[in-house]
């Protein structure tokens, strides 16, 4: 028989029993706390992010911090810069020189002989042509043998090749010269000596090694950021990066982009097809051309750290709450509706 109210009278234990105010309020907050973060879970939206971390770089190659080596094989004569020295291009920054002082007189002597050599071999040339034209006409007449005739064009054959010879040494002298001559090292770009890695002159330097490091000015900055190849096959191109540079103050709430402060807009410029050595796939991440420019030197230098999370599907919280807890990988949504996505997201960030 089912227990009606009016049965209380006969339960007088029971009827006594009355519940505290406070734990009938607590009830309900709880209640309403679990309906609200129902709610919550089911109808908020999250923007689900690949998270990575990386380094600023620059994108040409050439305007990355480089090694100067020496080009000839000698000792450092003379430094013309230090550590943190301003340079422009064609400064000189070290004089090379080698260790036979009398080295270029040498070479410039033995090139004075094989020019010497070269006009001595064209003036017999010359004769022995005229030689050739004359024994030429003779055998004509037939009053020389042919053997004559012959002799002289094989004549003039070798002469051609001791000029040939001749030039061939003089070229090699010149190279020899022109090797010598680049004693001088200069800066290649606009820059800053960061290091100086040579000695005195005491100090033997061989063709190639490093003396100096350099770092070009005015580069053209991106950032490379290292995902996770779980998150890389969903990132493509032209997605939405959210940066977090080193030493710049920012507070970062990684579903909520218009929440965020400090933070810095890029754009997907490309991604390695392989990974690298740690495992990790490599995104490369421009400005955002229609967002506020990325800070400039000295308060992001080259190789800072950054911290990056590149923007991706929209879900609700309780979705994205499901799957950090089973671990899954990020919603896979289709071309069409990618676009929408991103154009969101988009909105989101501003």
């Amino acid at each position: 028989m089912p227990f009606r109210s009016d049965h209380l009278p006969h339960f007088k234990t029971l009827a006594s029993i009355r519940p505290p105010r406070v734990t009938r309020v607590l009830a309900w907050m709880l209640m309403l706390g679990i309906v609200g973060s129902i709610l919550f879970m089911l109808l908020v939206p999250w923007v689900q992010t690949a998270p990575g971390a990386g380094a600023v770089i620059a994108l040409d190659p050439r305007d990355r911090v480089q090694n100067i080596t020496a080009l000839v094989p000698g000792r450092i004569e003379q430094w013309y810069v230090t550590d943190g020295s301003i340079v422009r291009r064609g400064d000189p920054i070290a004089r090379v020189s080698d260790n036979d002082p009398n080295l270029l007189d040498r070479l410039r002597a033995e090139r004075a002989q094989a020019d010497a050599e070269i006009a001595a071999a064209q003036q017999a040339m010359r004769v022995a042509q005229m030689d050739v034209a004359r024994m030429q006409s003779l055998y004509r007449e037939g009053l020389s043998p042919r053997r004559d005739y012959e002799l002289a064009q094989i004549k003039v054959s070798d002469y051609e090749a001791k000029v040939a010879q001749a030039r061939a040494d003089r070229t090699r002298i010149d190279v020899s010269l022109n090797r010598q001559s680049v004693q001088m090292i200069r800066a290649p770009r606009d820059g800053r000596i960061l290091r100086i890695q040579g000695g005195d002159n005491a100090t033997m330097v061989s063709a190639g090694d490093v003396v100096a490091t350099f770092a070009p000015e005015e580069s053209q900055r991106v950032v490379e950021l290292y995902v996770d190849g779980r998150d890389v096959p969903l990132i493509r191109p032209g997605r939405r990066v959210r940066l977090e540079f080193e030493g710049w103050p920012a507070i970062q709430f990684s579903g909520w982009p218009s929440v965020a402060q400090g933070m810095f807009d890029g754009r997907v410029r490309a991604i390695d097809v392989s990974a690298s050595t740690n495992g990790l796939f490599r995104v490369l991440v421009e400005a955002a051309p229609d967002r506020p420019a990325w800070p400039r030197e000295p308060y992001v230098r080259l190789g800072a750290k950054v911290r990056g999370w590149v923007l991706m599907d929209t879900v609700s919280v309780g979705f994205e709450l499901w799957r950090q807890l089973n671990d899954f990988p990020l919603q896979f949504q289709r071309p069409g509706d990618a676009a929408d996505t991103a154009t969101m997201n988009m909105t989101d960030a501003k």
